[in-house]
């Protein structure tokens, strides 16, 4: 198959998969969702997605009805059925379904497991990419992955729309998070990068980057920083699942970065040998 979708036991092409209407992510979005790529149908990093996936539920009370083996075991079946071996691999929860009604359903609703799979490839992290800011309008639980994306759909418009790749959200001063990624700093040889409070969603990406930095003997600094700050770093740093560590060349249209490209490449090398090696072919 070209691409797959789950919803609750039962799979097909995305094209003709169908959900309730009274599913609750219809009318509220109330769930939340996690997300990867696999190669050679090996998923990576999944335990680590998995349990962000459990926290982020937990935080919003939502009760999955399988446990994280019965997940992890479902999602590596999925990817086996899809032709590429390489995947973007999509997994979200939602508080069941039922009449609209804003207050929760009795226990006595399960939650409805969907499941999304594409051939999509990792991000060719040689490319640099060109960013904008923005002012942080988001809820104050930026920390749960919910499906209310809204916000981030807006920012993702402004940025195509500025012929930029991702925007850097900021509250006032302060520096958070892309619409859609983590964002760090190098500056004098440190890395910087937002500490993990409810204002920025704990990405894995972002840990694995730490993991690596801590690994090169590349010091870490987990405290917040300034627009300032982000404009005269040495390099600006974007992470998510689909691209580990990609450079920065411009912000708002002015140029940034390029001043510790070694350090930069070092990086990237480490992070693409190390998802290379865990989904190897056996």
């Amino acid at each position: 198959m070209e691409n797959l979708g789950y919803y609750n036991g039962k799979f097909g092409l995305l094209e003709e998969m169908t959900v309730p209407m009274l599913d609750r992510v219809c009318y509220f979005g109330d769930g939340v969702y996690d997300a990867t790529y696999s190669r050679n149908h090996k998923i990576f990093a999944l335990d680590e997605h998995i349990e962000r996936f459990y926290n982020s539920a937990g935080l919003l009370g939502i009760k999955i009805p399988h446990s994280k083996e019965q997940v992890k075991e479902i999602l590596k079946e999925m990817v086996l059925k899809v032709d590429s071996g390489e995947q973007f691999v999509y997994w979200q929860i939602t508080r069941g379904t039922g009449m609209r009604n804003h207050a929760f359903p009795g226990d006595e609703v399960p939650a409805n497991l969907w499941i999304m799979l594409k051939p999509l490839n990792i991000k060719d992290m040689s490319k640099k990419l060109k960013l904008i800011t923005l002012e942080d309008t988001r809820f104050l639980h930026c920390n749960i992955k919910t499906l209310n994306l809204l916000p981030s759909v807006i920012a993702a418009q402004k940025t195509e729309e500025a012929g930029c790749q991702e925007a850097v959200f900021h509250r006032c001063d302060r520096v958070t998070e892309c619409a859609h990624s983590n964002v760090s700093i190098i500056k004098d040889g440190v890395l910087k990068t937002a500490p993990t409070d409810n204002l920025i969603l704990p990405g894995i990406a972002r840990a694995h980057l730490i993991k690596m930095c801590k690994a090169f003997n590349i010091p870490v600094d987990e405290t917040a920083f300034t627009l300032k700050e982000l404009m005269e770093a040495d390099e600006i740093i974007v992470t998510s699942s689909g691209q580990f560590c990609m450079a920065t060349s411009e912000i708002d249209g002015k140029p940034v970065g390029g001043k510790a490209p070694e350090l930069v490449k070092k990086l990237q090398a480490a992070l693409l040998n190390e998802f290379l090696e865990e989904t190897n072919a056996d």
